[in-house]
């Protein structure tokens, strides 16, 4: 039987918005992202090595890059970072002319970055409307909007063979699925996989950052409720809750030598008093005896 253990592995590692994880399998390294501090942070597990790369404006998500260094959203950029020089080079914009900003990605099968944009919030989980893109950008750094009239682009993952995509908008509560297409990078039929009850805001918040487990699973970081819930993507229905001693949980990917741990991210960005003292807001958490195994993430082959 399972027995699930969350402990608070950073704390408070994340002056603002602690968010994208991402495991790196070859260097056993967990990447992350803090928002609005402009950061892209890397953990090491043998040694608990922390290192980082800082930007101005916003830094958005993180993902290793086949031809070295790192892929990260930087504002409405897409750029490629040396880790060591922190040196960046500008990829390809999205959604110009607007003050969005670009917030979670991962790379499918095929190494191709798939990766979201939002408008300006006002507060946390707030946004001046759907005026956010999902978008695709190929090896050779083409961009392609899929889908446009988002709200809050978040977590996003495919099943195991490739023909489903499932992607976060946040402010809809919903986790849609779409026929994907792999050689081509497309999707339709977009559906709803999972929608959060209107009366379950305490328990369920805003989903955030998700990923899948090697049973096919889904795992939804839950936004003002201090919680994670892993949902059946056939029925919708949820499966299981972790609790954490944080309001605002922001995304989980699994990593670990065997993949079975969880990492949680986490934000104290802009907390209110009426929120009560959050000293482990902000921290990097993980998730072990779970039962279960996630799987390795690709890197992005532009």
């Amino acid at each position: 039987m399972a027995n699930p253990k969350v402990e608070t592995l950073l704390p408070a590692v994340y002056s603002t918005c602690g968010e994208g994880p991402h495991w790196d399998v070859p260097s056993q390294s967990l990447f992350s992202v803090d928002i609005q501090a402009g950061t892209a942070l890397r953990w090491e597990a043998d040694t608990g090595k922390q290192t980082k790369i800082t930007l101005d404006g916003t830094v958005s998500f993180v993902v290793p890059c086949d031809r070295g260094g790192v892929v990260v959203g930087h504002n409405r950029a897409i750029s490629r970072v040396d880790w060591a020089t922190q040196a960046a080079t500008v990829l390809g914009e999205v959604d110009p002319g607007t003050t969005n900003r670009t917030n979670d990605a991962k790379a499918d099968a095929s190494g191709r970055l798939w990766a979201g944009t939002m408008g300006l919030e006002a507060t946390p989980g707030q946004v001046a409307g759907p005026v956010g893109s999902l978008y695709s950008m190929s090896h050779d750094h083409k961009l392609t909007n899929q889908l446009g009239n988002i709200s809050i682009s978040n977590g996003m993952d495919w099943s195991d063979d490739n023909t489903v995509m499932f992607y976060i908008d946040s402010v809809p509560r919903k986790v849609y699925a779409f026929d994907f297409d792999l050689a081509s990078g497309t999707i339709r039929n977009q559906r709803t996989a999972i929608e959060f009850a209107p009366d379950s805001l305490a328990t369920h918040g805003l989903p955030d950052g998700m990923c899948l487990d090697a049973e096919g699973k889904i795992w939804v970081a839950c936004f003002s409720a201090s919680s994670v819930h892993r949902f059946d993507p056939e029925t919708g229905k949820t499966l299981q809750t972790l609790k954490f001693p944080a309001t605002n949980i922001t995304s989980v990917c699994f990593g670990g030598k065997n993949l079975d741990e969880l990492f949680v991210t986490s934000s104290q960005y802009n907390l209110q008093p009426s929120q009560g003292d959050q000293p482990l807001a902000g921290s990097l958490f993980r998730v072990t005896g779970l039962g279960v195994k996630g799987r390795a993430p690709y890197n992005f082959k532009g």
